[in-house]
């Protein structure tokens, strides 16, 4: 039987442990926290499938056709094929499963617009889809590990991937109960872990994704993609713990973006790009909001009271809450803020790496976005992405040796030893806090040389004192062991948008203005004792 360690407990880690489960496979499933605090809950707006009651004129064909087009050329077309052909698919599977979809009169799965797309087609439960799907998810897990087809372990962290001569044999685990590191053997370990909101602080999503296993493996020789394409999400609102998101749906019912001159509304997305310029890409909405150097407001006031609490639920309940803004009354008050990385960690279309043995999926593998993701796109993805890479494991045939990682473990403890004993001025946090200020100033929605060098310089300092920096005993040790790997992330990060002299999609240079037909292909960045290489995949090393 084959033995598989999920690193993620999300709409991604999920899935394929209930894939693979199936499938007939031993599953470990590791996590810090329950699936119920994992980002995926906060995914609010939908998700895309072409379904049998589609919109007039909309098809499979069209969904690819809308994807690889918002993901400006560099998503390979096979596997979006895969991913848009088999949406529907997935649907019934989710409501198999018990995910609780809005329904129109008819009992047929509502849909609604989000942006980039040319026909209603996201899929939703109220405001709240993300919520529901992992509700439904963590029942199923539940079930099959009442029968003893997966173990979950929660309170434990991801430290590093045991790898020989390219090949992946497990990991090693930070054990939070025990304050300990432990080996944990696997023939193959699937990656879900998601995007790296750490790097910029305060975003949309949950900083418990911080891009650390994403930026330890890259130290250990896995390949990484597409690190400048960051998506700002156009609708946010700021509290003091995070950005909140105004979810798209909120334009997809008809919501208006205006701001304000000499006492008028002027609808600006509307008189540039006509009645449907409010749900142009986010990229798009997000450039023209910063432009206009004014305050930016989000009106959906005229639905109606009952409508709203009906069709957008949760998002008058977090205005009220977070803003005391009633929309029904009154217009939100918006900006852009980081809320999904197209990048990630470079995976061909079975989703594994590089490394042999050693799969990624979701967010934090780039595959199916390119340069822009559509919304109702990402949970799409979470779930195709491990149905994809379980099928691949299960077809796969084991071949390898038996080696020896007590060295490695015996290496983990003595860094946990060190930091234990650091007593450095230098604090943890405070390094972290300016890493995200140098990001959001350095890897802003308009870029431009100067900035990104300056970006790569402060980042590269704060590598150069990691192993000095004052580590807190009173956090949990990863929160201090992560910062170099998380530092290292955040360098490649701005090496690819230095490496990329053009605009496309979510990465915009105003000294690089014109896209370049040079430059459509994925960016490809490697890591070894410390040197970076950066290169375009010309080839289609990954990308079909």
């Amino acid at each position: 039987m084959k033995k598989v360690l999920i690193i993620g407990s999300g709409i991604a880690g999920l899935s394929c442990a209930i894939e693979c489960a199936g499938r007939g496979m031993e599953v470990t499933l590791i996590s810090p926290f329950p699936s119920e605090r994992s980002q995926s809950v906060l995914a609010a707006g939908g998700i895309n499938a072409c379904l049998d009651h589609c919109q007039e004129g909309d098809s499979k064909e069209s969904h690819i056709e809308d994807t690889l087009k918002g993901g400006c050329n560099i998503a390979g077309k096979e596997a979006v094929s895969g991913l848009c052909r088999d949406a529907s698919n997935i649907i019934n599977r989710l409501e198999k499963l018990g995910t609780v979809f809005s329904t129109e009169p008819n009992g047929r799965i509502s849909v609604r617009a989000f942006g980039g797309q040319s026909y209603k087609r996201t899929c939703y439960c109220g405001a709240s889809t993300g919520k529901q799907i992992v509700t439904a998810l963590v029942m199923e897990a539940r079930r099959l590990e009442g029968l003893g087809l997966i173990t979950r372990r929660l309170w434990m962290d991801f430290y590093s991937a045991l790898i020989k001569d390219g090949v992946c044999y497990g990991a090693i685990l930070y054990n939070e109960a025990h304050v300990s590191f432990e080996i944990a053997r696997a023939d193959y370990v699937v990656i879900a872990t998601g995007g790296q909101n750490a790097l910029f602080g305060k975003t949309t999503g949950s900083t418990l994704c911080d891009g650390y296993v994403t930026g330890k493996l890259f130290m250990q020789g896995v390949e990484l993609k597409n690190l400048e394409f960051i998506q700002y999400h156009p609708t946010t609102i700021e509290t003091a713990q995070k950005k909140m998101l105004i979810s798209e749906a909120v334009r997809g019912e008809g919501g208006r973006l205006y701001y304000e001159e000499s006492g008028k509304r002027v609808y600006f997305m509307e008189e540039l790009y006509g009645e449907r310029g409010n749900l142009m890409p986010r990229d798009v909405i997000s450039r023209c909001m910063d432009s206009t150097g004014k305050d930016i407001f989000l009106d959906i006031s005229f639905l109606g009271k009952e409508e709203i609490i009906k069709r957008l639920p949760e998002v008058y309940d977090l205005c009220l809450k977070y803003r005391g803004i009633d929309i029904s009354k009154d217009s939100i008050p918006v900006s852009p803020s980081v809320h999904f990385f197209m990048g990630g960690i470079a995976v061909k279309n079975d989703h594994e790496t590089n490394i042999a043995n050693l799969y990624a999926i979701g967010e934090c593998a780039s595959i199916y976005h390119g340069a822009n993701r559509l919304g109702g796109n990402s949970l799409l993805a979470a779930i195709y992405s491990a149905k994809v890479a379980s099928a691949a494991i299960e077809n796969s045939v084991l071949s390898r040796t038996d080696e020896d990682f007590t060295t490695d473990l015996n290496e983990a403890r003595a860094v946990l030893r060190t930091l234990q004993g650091s007593k450095s001025p230098f604090p943890v946090w405070y390094i972290r806090d300016m890493l995200a200020e140098n990001m959001r100033e350095d890897l802003g929605i308009v870029r431009e040389e100067g900035r990104i060098k300056k970006g790569i310089e402060d980042v590269s300092y704060y590598l150069s004192i990691a192993d000095k920096i004052h580590y807190d005993n009173s956090v949990l040790a990863y929160f201090n062991y992560s910062l170099t790997g998380i530092l290292t992330l955040a360098k490649a990060t701005l090496m690819c948008a230095l490496y990329r002299e053009e605009s496309r999609g979510a990465h915009f240079r105003s000294d690089y203005p014109e896209t370049k037909e040079a430059m459509a292909a994925a960016t490809i960045i490697s890591y070894d004792n410390g040197n970076f290489r950066t290169y375009f995949d010309l080839e289609g090393k990954y990308e079909r």
